[in-house]
């Protein structure tokens, strides 16, 4: 993510929010008026468009992402409709497939429903991928992830004219019960 900030620039203002100092997701403590909650909140709400990065974990996405996302959807829906793209980098050959697959899956969930770019950046091997100014070195890797920025910018803007079920996605969102299914 600090690469594709840098890289892009001139093409997109890329701010990256950290994690880490989310709270782990507790429905009986309502943490989404914290501020890192509400900092998370007013970016991507605000955002043009998101994008995740996330490592692999034991084939998964890691427990703080998992923890930032149901926050973001107790209550709260910045990321209902909002396009997003996602990349991983793993130390292996997959390059966070297993992980971005099921980030997609969450993503998708009744009260999140992100609207996701159909492709994603997958990096493997990345402790080899980046010099030691954490630029990528790869030219066949950085045209990809060119590619799919560019993509993305696109998608951003089609996924701004689809707006016309909004409120209601919004409306299904807030009455959605896991309870009463």
């Amino acid at each position: 993510l600090q690469f594709m900030k840098r890289h892009f620039a001139s093409k997109a203002d890329i701010e990256i929010l950290e994690i880490t100092d989310v709270p782990m997701f507790n429905e009986t403590d309502d943490q989404t008026d914290t501020p890192v909650i509400q900092k998370f909140n007013k970016a991507i709400s605000e955002a043009d468009g998101v994008i995740i990065g996330t490592p692999e974990y034991d084939h998964s996405i890691p427990a703080v992402l998992m923890s930032a996302l149901a926050w973001l959807s107790y209550g709260i829906y910045p990321l209902l409709s909002k396009p997003v793209m996602i990349t991983g980098a793993s130390y292996g050959t997959l390059g966070s497939s297993r992980a971005q697959l099921q980030l997609r899956q969450i993503l998708n969930s009744p009260e999140i429903k992100a609207t996701v770019l159909p492709d994603e950046f997958l990096l493997s091997h990345s402790l080899q991928a980046f010099d030691q100014n954490g630029d990528l070195v790869d030219l066949d890797v950085i045209k990809k992830l060119d590619a799919i920025f560019d993509d993305f910018r696109i998608f951003v803007k089609v996924t701004e004219k689809l707006r016309n079920a909004q409120e209601l996605l919004r409306k299904d969102a807030e009455d959605f019960d896991w309870e009463n299914l």
